[in-house]
């Protein structure tokens, strides 16, 4: 018979956000593939854990899944862990769990801790529909243009993001986001110093730039936009912006209606955005 492979999630601080059927699958699997095997050692230590365990990240996946995938295959079940969190998500696995699909593998995933909905669901943004983006750009005109997406998703948008970057994170946030824009930024999560910093880009550059500490973590940024509402806008002037932006780029059909019209030029350019889009 053909092993199974779980994929594990493992707590993002707390260690009591472990469940019970996880610590027994990590008891009972024949063998551990873990992110960073030192990390995870120190968690299965803790909870009595004793089962091998075998490195499996970024840089490794492609070699250990074909190493994986015969173990799987002579009747060995496999763990998968993250560092911290649910695996796939913004973390490794994906090639393995893939090519265990396509071997007829199969593979059980387990409910867990999440960063991603751990942090929506207490943001007080709207949970409808929501966008995850997985971790920001490191390059600056790409991270630009990642925060200026989150403008026509009209949807909460999800990122992380590093300690490191946050600061600059942020203020590109006030640069480009609208003036009526919602932003949530979470820190910490489920650990003692879990904190929710709500309201606006601004809002958030005050909190990092109070005190050096507060720009250490993991962050959870949380973007919500208003789209842009027709009804919003004069309607002489959403006709000349729509026509403009047939023969002109946005930024300039926007620049000319709101010379002409008086009218918010960043408020037009997200109107044509918007509506390109969804045309």
């Amino acid at each position: 018979m053909l092993g199974v492979l779980y994929v594990v999630p493992t707590p993002i601080g707390n260690m009591l956000d472990i469940t019970q059927r996880a610590i027994e699958i990590l008891q009972n699997v024949q063998l551990i593939a873990a992110e960073d095997t030192r990390h995870s050692g120190q968690l299965l230590q803790k909870l009595e854990v004793t089962t091998p365990t075998i490195s499996l990240h970024d840089h490794n996946e492609a070699q250990r899944a074909e190493l994986l995938i015969d173990k799987l295959k002579n009747g060995a079940s496999i763990a998968l862990i993250s560092d911290a969190g649910t695996p796939l998500i913004s973390d490794p696995g994906y090639k393995l769990v893939s090519e265990c699909r396509a071997a007829g593998i199969a593979v059980s995933s387990l409910p867990g801790a999440c960063a991603v909905t751990t942090a929506l669901s207490a943001s007080g943004l709207p949970t409808d529909k929501f966008t995850f983006s997985g971790f920001l750009p490191a390059k600056q005109k790409a991270k630009i243009e990642a925060i200026t997406g989150a403008i026509h998703n009209a949807c909460t948008t999800i990122f992380y993001d590093s300690p490191r970057r946050i600061l600059d994170t942020i203020n590109i946030c006030e640069s480009v986001l609208p003036t009526d824009h919602k932003l949530v930024l979470a820190k910490e999560l489920t650990k003692r110093f879990e904190t929710y910093i709500t309201g606006k880009a601004s809002d958030a550059l005050e909190y990092l730039n109070k005190e050096p500490s507060n720009q250490k973590g993991e962050f959870v940024l949380m973007i919500y936009c208003k789209p842009p509402n027709k009804d919003d806008l004069p309607v002489d002037a959403t006709n000349l912006l729509m026509k403009l932006s047939t023969h002109l780029a946005p930024k300039k059909a926007a620049s000319i209606v709101s010379e002409h019209f008086s009218l918010n030029k960043k408020a037009l350019y997200e109107f044509v955005i918007k509506n390109k889009v969804q045309g």
